[in-house]
């Protein structure tokens, strides 16, 4: 091959016809010649751009594989070879493909083994390492390895040798074991040794005292890592997930004991690792908590190291309370002013030990916005009210009575602190009241229920505040006047101009009507009116007819033109990858209309293997569909399977509620036993602050299920 020419027959593809990231891969020829350019600059813009359109995210094309015999020859005439080395390794590495067949852009990649396997010679150490671990990724085991034999027996340079035991690994565990063996001694360079103890766990070798030892001489560890392995970033880290992804008695132990070392070194940056570290292993394992808590407590050496921490001691909760001493001094630091430091400790003591935490958030109201995030729950229904604090409704009092002085979440979350205290928080009734013009919404919520169990001079009171923004049409101070009052006429007043008005409220306007039920049954043209254009098939569109279509059911109780929306829904969503959650909310939807639903079982049936959408489509099949028509337990495991994936935990827990114990077999009941009592965490993913409170709930939902089943069967 004259890799002198190696865009020769480049356009001779159809590249137009072919497509990337961002469409056509017409610009693909272009972007290959400014690679063998003599222009620097082109040339890194031109790699960057390959990245963003063939390599996209990770994601892999049909341009991808066209473009790989090209590069190929790039990296093997001499272009950037490392660069371009790397480019063809992530898309061999790629399983996120689209519109290209499974495994063919990596199967393009070991085509060109001819001409990459030689480069693990190259002059440049780089590129050495760099075509170590790409060629590795090809899979071509038969090919790579004995390759990759040859220079783990040649090679001098510690970073090169630390890829090619990576790259044997990945290939063949087992061989990778044994090379390991050889190179764990403590004379061997430290990269090597990482790289072999990797080798190890990734063959699920047993972790024995001498890969313990090997670590904690590694520490500090962040800067051996590969820049190629990002999902071991963190050294430490990733070898405590592995262990406790064991779900193993004996490894989960190691991996405390690796994390309890780190955090009680004599030195800072090996004690910052172990805090990640335990950070992990806290999302990982629900008995991490309890035996870190006191590690993270004497790892807290200064002000930085307990700033380091907070954001895992707020999520451990009331599981930190060891460490409410490292805590309280910093959080009441400067109360009179601003501390980001201070507000981020107090953050955390407002979770560990809010009795403790709120008269300083009482007097550091306004210049704490981290620490008024955590008391309020931001984001976070799930949260309980933060006790009531005599100090701090004062304080609150203060605030909203200036209304002009608030910013951003503000209003939201002093508001919300007087509805999670209900009655309690009557005393500021006199300056929610005031609030109403200035935030209608928030403050309309919190009278509800502030008022809801107050004297019936308290009660005027609200009423008074909130007709003066009805008057101006108001929907959130109708809604609290409705629900004070059970009066709908200026609520549906309210709804006729908002629904007439359409926007991007319309969603929230259906909810609100729908709690009107026959009442609201003038409503009807207005909210068939408000439907979607049936071409329109973003989550928005969907979600926001999903809602109407509820509301319909029920303010007129007529099934036929609800199920009709329901199935238009289902029709969209089915186009598009992108509307999984829309199908689910659609389907409890569904089971509102009962046996009336039935017209939607097929479309229902349809999306029952999809692990989002199987707890809302169980809950809508037991509720429209004939009982005797039904696989309970299909729909069972279809259940678990949701929860054991983490895609709908909760919605799982109302599935099998739903079914009952009846559809519920022994090895059921099995899985179930999993998720409600074993250590590894169900709720693994979203918002990191909420997923450790989110697995607790669903722990304590889990067994109280599997205890109503067991003692069903027992009965």
């Amino acid at each position: 091959m004259d890799l002198a020419h190696p865009l020769d027959d480049l356009d001779a593809l159809p590249w137009a016809s072919s497509s990337h990231a961002y469409g056509s891969a017409e610009d693909v020829p272009d972007l290959l010649r400014a690679l063998t350019g003599t222009d620097a600059a082109a040339a890194s813009e031109a790699l960057s751009e390959l990245y963003g359109s063939v390599l996209h995210q990770g994601t892999v094309y049909a341009a991808s594989a066209e473009a790989v015999p090209f590069l190929a020859r790039i990296a093997a005439a001499g272009h950037r070879t490392a660069d371009v080395l790397g480019l063809l390794g992530g898309m061999a590495e790629s399983e996120d493909e689209y519109g290209v067949a499974p495994g063919g852009v990596r199967a393009a990649v070991a085509a060109q083994l001819e001409l990459l396997l030689p480069l693990l010679a190259d002059a440049e150490p780089d590129v050495r390492r760099t075509a170590a671990w790409a060629v590795s990724h090809t899979r071509a085991g038969r090919t790579v390895l004995p390759a990759l034999g040859i220079r783990w027996a040649e090679e001098t340079e510690s970073t090169v040798r630390a890829e090619v035991l990576a790259g044997i690994a990945r290939l063949d565990p087992q061989r990778g074991v044994v090379e390991a063996a050889s190179v764990l001694d403590p004379s061997q360079p430290a990269v090597v040794r990482l790289a072999a103890l990797f080798a190890c766990l990734d063959a699920d070798a047993s972790w024995t005292d001498s890969l313990h030892t090997t670590m904690l001489s590694l520490l500090p560890a962040d800067s051996l890592r590969s820049d190629f392995d990002l999902e071991r970033g963190e050294p430490l880290a990733a070898v405590v997930e592995t262990l406790l992804g064991r779900d193993r008695g004996l490894e989960r132990e190691a991996a405390f004991a690796l994390v309890d070392a780190a955090l009680r070194d004599s030195r800072a940056e090996v004690r910052a690792e172990g805090a990640w570290a335990a950070d992990r292993a806290c999302m990982l394992s629900r008995s991490a908590p309890q035996q870190l808590v006191e590690s993270l407590r004497a790892a807290a050496f200064d002000d930085k190291a307990v700033v380091d921490m907070a954001s895992l001691l707020e999520r451990l909760a009331h599981a930190a309370e060891p460490a409410v001493a490292v805590l309280a001094p910093l959080a009441g630091r400067n109360l009179d002013r601003e501390d980001d430091h201070a507000d981020r400790a107090l953050a955390a003591l407002v979770l560990v030990a809010p009795e403790q935490a709120a008269p300083l958030l009482a007097a550091g109201l306004g210049r704490r916005p981290r620490a008024l995030d955590a008391a309020t729950g931001l984001w976070d229904v799930e949260s309980a009210a933060f006790p009531f604090d005599r100090q701090l409704l004062d304080a609150v009092r203060s605030r909203l009575s200036q209304p002009a002085a608030l910013s951003g979440n503000e209003p939201w979350q002093l508001t919300s602190l007087l509805a999670g205290w209900g009655a309690e928080a009557a005393a500021a009734l006199p300056e929610l009241c005031a609030a109403v013009p200035h935030f209608p919404a928030q403050a309309s919520r919190a009278l509800v229920s502030v008022v809801a169990d107050c004297a019936p001079s308290d009660r005027d009171m609200a009423l008074a505040a909130l007709r003066t923004p009805v008057q101006g049409n108001v929907l959130p101070a109708a809604k609290a006047l409705y629900d004070l009052t059970d009066d709908p006429a200026p609520l549906l007043r309210c709804l006729e101009q908002e629904l007439g008005r359409g926007g991007r409220d319309l969603r929230d306007a259906a909810r609100i009507a729908a709690v009107l039920g026959p009442r609201g049954v003038v409503l009807a043209p207005l909210l068939r009116g408000a439907l979607s254009d049936p071409a329109k098939d973003t989550t928005p569109a969907l979600d926001t007819d999903t809602a109407l279509a509820e509301a319909l059911w029920r303010v007129t109780g007529d099934p036929e033109p609800v199920a009709a929306v329901l199935a238009s829904v289902f029709d969209r969503a089915a186009q598009s990858q992108w509307t999984r959650w829309s199908v689910a909310r659609a389907a409890r939807a569904t089971a509102l209309l009962g046996p009336a639903g039935r017209s939607l079982i097929d479309r229902l049936e349809a999306a029952l293997d999809d692990p989002v959408q199987a707890p809302a489509v169980v809950l809508a099949l037991v509720a429209v569909a004939d009982p005797a028509a039904l696989d309970h337990a299909a729909l069972a495991s279809a259940a678990l399977a949701s929860a054991e994936s983490d895609a709908d935990p909760v919605g799982a827990c109302d599935a099998l509620e739903a079914l009952g114990s009846a559809a519920l077999n022994n090895d059921h009941l099995r899985r179930l036993a999993v998720l409600a009592d074993g250590d590894a965490r169900v709720v693994r993913s979203g918002a990191e602050n909420r997923i450790i409170r989110q697995d607790e709930a669903f722990r304590n939902r889990a067994r109280s299920l599997l205890t109503a089943f067991r003692n069903a069967a027992a009965s």
